[in-house]
């Protein structure tokens, strides 16, 4: 084996050794990253449930039930009848 080879073959290993040690570090910074998460939704799990605890959360509002009055009030609210609109439509010379 010349010097070459020996000087390729410990950088392949050096290169892939270096791969291995950065592929734990990103693994250990994601892991703290993640355990960061985890807590902090822990702990505002915690605080929702204490402050519910102490004063549940106010109910839903109801839909209020349709008067009959406002079915009135359109029904005298009426347009004009189509005849007539269209009539209008003509004289104002609009085609039909």
């Amino acid at each position: 084996m010349s010097k070459e080879d020996r000087d390729r073959a410990d950088a392949r290993f050096n290169k892939a050794s270096r791969a291995a040690n950065d592929a734990k570090v990103v693994k250990t910074d994601r892991d703290v990253t993640t355990k960061a998460v985890l807590d902090n939704m822990a702990r505002l799990k915690a605080l929702r449930l204490a402050r519910e605890a102490i004063a549940p959360p106010a109910a839903a509002k109801k839909p209020r039930a349709r008067s009959s009055t406002s079915s009135a009030k359109k029904t005298e609210e009426k347009g004009p009848v189509l005849a007539d609109w269209l009539a209008g439509r003509q004289s104002g010379g609009h085609r039909t």
